[in-house]
């Protein structure tokens, strides 16, 4: 009887950790599909789905020249995916990624990010009532050492004169992006990768799809404001959030950006502003 009871609990177990295989490949699938979703790689896959339904057609029509030549092909698929879907399996790599990583927002302190985050609020909205045109990326998880390169390095607080100064049209630096890492402005005029998104809408400027370039490639957030409308605008996982306001941008960036509090520290704080209030 105690080999029987070995033999189902082992086949038990066999089951559950079939079911819990087929699960994660599942959700690996899906996790894939939301990555590739509005970007070329969905273009690609289908692609290359019909080049295997047309060489299964053409063996079973015994059309031998057709399926000849897709044989040749198709041996260089694994070779063709990752060359053309290189942008797409590094972002999926990266969502993918361990996330205590992080060089982003999580160890630092609450009040430093928040004054940063005022800052950046309070100069878009002056930007965008002068049409100036600004282009703000903050660095999360994913490093951007190689954008950071491409500019001119700062490793200068964050201010709203500082950032005032660098967009100002006559200075050489407004065209690009300022990269800011953790709390400090890493680096200014910055080159960032524009979308190849087939399907963009025309209205879509060359600033606004830098920045929609720059959030696909990776986690980062951006900030843009447009030269021709003053919109402000927040580009994040490949989309456009339109139309913010000083105030609504804080709350944006705060949801994004703001490290969650120690409880300790929070509670020690709470009950130092009742002593204070009670006095």
């Amino acid at each position: 009887m105690g080999l029987i009871n070995v033999i189902h609990t082992l086949k038990s177990a066999h089951l559950w950790a079939g079911v819990l295989d087929v699960l994660v490949v599942a959700y690996l699938f899906y996790r894939l599909l939301l990555l590739a979703r509005g970007t070329r790689a969905l273009q690609i896959l289908g692609g290359l789905g019909t080049l295997l339904v047309a060489l299964y057609l053409s063996s079973v029509l015994h059309l031998d020249t057709l399926n000849w030549l897709i044989e040749q092909i198709v041996p260089l698929g694994p070779v063709a995916i990752v060359i053309l879907l290189y942008p797409e399996l590094r972002h999926a790599l990266e969502e993918f990624g361990p996330r205590f990583w992080s060089r982003g927002f999580n160890l630092l302190r609450s009040e430093e990010v928040h004054d940063m985050i005022d800052a950046v609020a309070t100069t878009a909205a002056l930007l965008s009532s002068q049409r100036t045109g600004a282009l703000i990326v903050f660095e999360r998880q994913t490093g951007l050492d190689e954008v950071i390169s491409t500019g001119t390095p700062l490793d200068a607080k964050v201010s709203v004169e500082l950032l005032e100064t660098i967009f100002y049209k006559s200075t050489p630096l407004h065209d690009g992006a300022v990269v800011i890492r953790q709390t400090r402005a890493a680096a200014a005029g910055c080159l960032l990768p524009l979308t190849d998104r087939p399907r963009i809408d025309a209205a879509v400027h060359t600033r606004h799809k830098a920045a929609l370039g720059m959030s696909e490639n990776g986690d980062a957030l951006v900030v843009v404001v447009s030269e021709e409308t003053g919109t402000i605008s927040i580009a994040i996982g490949g989309k456009f959030i339109r139309g913010l306001t000083r105030e609504t941008l804080r709350e944006r960036l705060t949801s994004h950006l703001q490290p969650v509090e120690n409880p300790l520290r929070l509670a020690r704080r709470t009950v130092a502003a009742r002593g204070e209030s009670n006095s």
